[in-house]
């Protein structure tokens, strides 16, 4: 018999698995919302799962510990690409900036500028 955090356990990493392998941009911060429920959820859950286990928990846990290695990969894939995505962003609203004002960064030491174009 398997406990039911365990079963609960495979579950949320099942769902953490699905939720970060979706790219929708416009709904990011409800997946990132999820994402962060089923991660305390998880947390909560590996209160539960302790010593002693059965044969079978144990295999159930090797394929846990497998899954596990899986969402670690996928978070820190979906993080990157939420970074990357924040870099990106920067980076264009710096652009836009030097497109509006192209002299916003020149040095003014002794030139004359004039401002009345």
């Amino acid at each position: 018999m398997i406990r039911p955090a365990m079963v609960r356990w495979q579950e949320v990493a099942d769902r953490l698995l699905y939720l970060t392998s979706q790219s929708g941009e416009e709904q990011r911060d409800e997946l990132i919302e999820q994402i962060e429920r089923l991660l305390d959820e998880r947390d909560e859950l590996q209160r539960e799962i302790v010593a002693p286990f059965t044969p079978e928990e144990e295999l159930a846990g090797k394929e846990l510990v497998a899954i596990e290695q899986r969402v670690v990969q996928a978070l820190t894939t979906f993080t990157k690409q939420i970074r990357s995505d924040i870099s990106a962003a920067q980076s264009k609203k710096e652009h836009m900036k030097h497109y509006v004002n192209p002299y916003g960064k020149v040095a003014r030491d002794g030139t004359f500028y004039d401002t009345k174009q």
